[in-house]
Order: C-alpha cells, then sequence, then structure tokens
C-alpha cells in the first residue's frame, strides 16, 4: 500500500504503530504524539479520527479483514490476523541463526542470517524523525549486526576470505565502538594474507576508542593485536 493509499503520512504513521503495538490498546493521545510529536494541533482529536476513518476505510478494501483499527474508549487497537512485520521476521530470523550457530548448524546458520540482514537493511520510515521510530530503528540495526556477525564467521570458518572482509566491514560501519566487530575484520584480513590492514584496523580502534570514549582497547583485542604483530608476514 502507498502512503496515498493509507490516508497519506499521519496514515502510515499511525498504520505502523499501532501494528507493532498491536498487542495492547494505544491511548488516543499517544497516537497524537505518534502523528504530531509534542506540540499536536488543538483540533488533534477530530483530525485523529478522520486519520483512522481514511486508514480502516483503506485496510478494509486491500486486506479482507486480516488487518483492522478497534476502538476501545479512549483508545485504538489493531485487530491482525496473519501478518508479516519487518522488525519481528528480522528479530526471529537472527534468533533462529544464533540458535542454529550454537547447534553447530552452519547452512541454517547462514541461511537465516542472510534473511535478517536483508530485511534490517532496509531503511525504516526514511524522513521521518520521531523517538518512536528512532527505537524501531534501533530495534532493526540491533538485528542486522547480529546477522552479520553470524554470516562474517560462517565465511571465517569456510575460508571465504573476500566475504568475510565485505561483511566485517559492513559490521564496524554499523557500529564503531563495537570492539568485537574490529577483531572479526582483523581475522578476515589475516585470512586474507592482509596482515598490514588488520594492523590498521588495530590503530583505527585505538584512535577512535580514545579520541571519542577516552578509553583503550580491551584486553582481548589488544592480544589479537599483539598476535598479529608476532605472526608472519604472508608469503
Amino acid at each position: 500500500m502507498s502512503q496515498a493509499e493509507l490516508g497519506g503520512r499521519q496514515g502510515r504513521l499511525a498504520l505502523v504503530h499501532l501494528v507493532v503495538e498491536r498487542h495492547r490498546p494505544v491511548p488516543i493521545d499517544e497516537l497524537a504524539v505518534v502523528l504530531w510529536g509534542d506540540t499536536p494541533p488543538r483540533t488533534w482529536e477530530p483530525s485523529l479520527r478522520v486519520v483512522i476513518s481514511k486508514l480502516r476505510a483503506t485496510l478494509g478494501e486491500v486486506t479482507d479483514g486480516r488487518l483492522s483499527i478497534e476502538r476501545d474508549g479512549g483508545c485504538y487497537q489493531a485487530a491482525v490476523g496473519e501478518v508479516w512485520v519487518d522488525i519481528e521476521a528480522a528479530a526471529n530470523a537472527v534468533d533462529r541463526a544464533e540458535g542454529a550457530w550454537r547447534r553447530g548448524e552452519v547452512a541454517t546458520t547462514w541461511s537465516e542470517a542472510a534473511v535478517a540482514a536483508a530485511i534490517a537493511r532496509r531503511p525504516l520510515l526514511p524522513g521521518e524523525d520521531r523517538p518512536w521510530i528512532d527505537a524501531l530503528r534501533t530495534r532493526l540495526r540491533t538485528a542486522h549486526v547480529r546477522a552479520l556477525d553470524l554470516l562474517v564467521r560462517v565465511h571465517l570458518g569456510q575460508g571465504d576470505r573476500e566475504l568475510a572482509v565485505a561483511l566485517a566491514s559492513d559490521l564496524v560501519e554499523l557500529e564503531p565502538y563495537r570492539e568485537e566487530s574490529h577483531r572479526l575484520l582483523m581475522r578476515a584480513y589475516v585470512l586474507s594474507g592482509e596482515r598490514a590492514e588488520a594492523i590498521r584496523v588495530y590503530g583505527r580502534l585505538r584512535d577512535v576508542l580514545a579520541a571519542d570514549l577516552g578509553i583503550d582497547p580491551s584486553p582481548q583485542t589488544a592480544a589479537l593485536y599483539l598476535d598479529v604483530l608476532r605472526s608472519e608476514p604472508a608469503g
């Protein structure tokens, strides 16, 4: 469904929030903040009724009753049948991937983590800026990080050097202060025979942590760095 079909920008925001929070009634004043921020218009109550009315009409036409919006007193709640929610699908896929990794099921780990990464990398409500949307984006980014972490480990174990480096680089970009991401990238470069690059990864991490957080790399990261320094250069 396009934004226009949902009754415009407010309709899209209301639908996303109600579906994500479908397990509870959402008070109308909470929906006002969802749609208009901390300073809703003075006429927000009739405006909200218009938004929900348009949204209900569209959902009635296109979902065959699988998704509707019910009102109970001063609250609205989404009544949902079988519906696919990207945030939840990404989290569920990465949960399955981590379970498979613990059981040593490499193929399942890869397939589930790849699904999670593909979902989580997509932008969520681009152009919108609200605290509740930021919280949803954080959930997606967390799933993305967990999925990429597993994919890097799978490719490291299989000796897929280029893919391990590429995915570990994405991981570092997503979470620049996450030391485990840098350690995976260092290992990927060592696997690729690029010892100097692994050393540079450590140097950049050390500088970023010192400049931004005022801390040094952890003993685990420093130990890996020393192992790289002591290793024989490739060739």
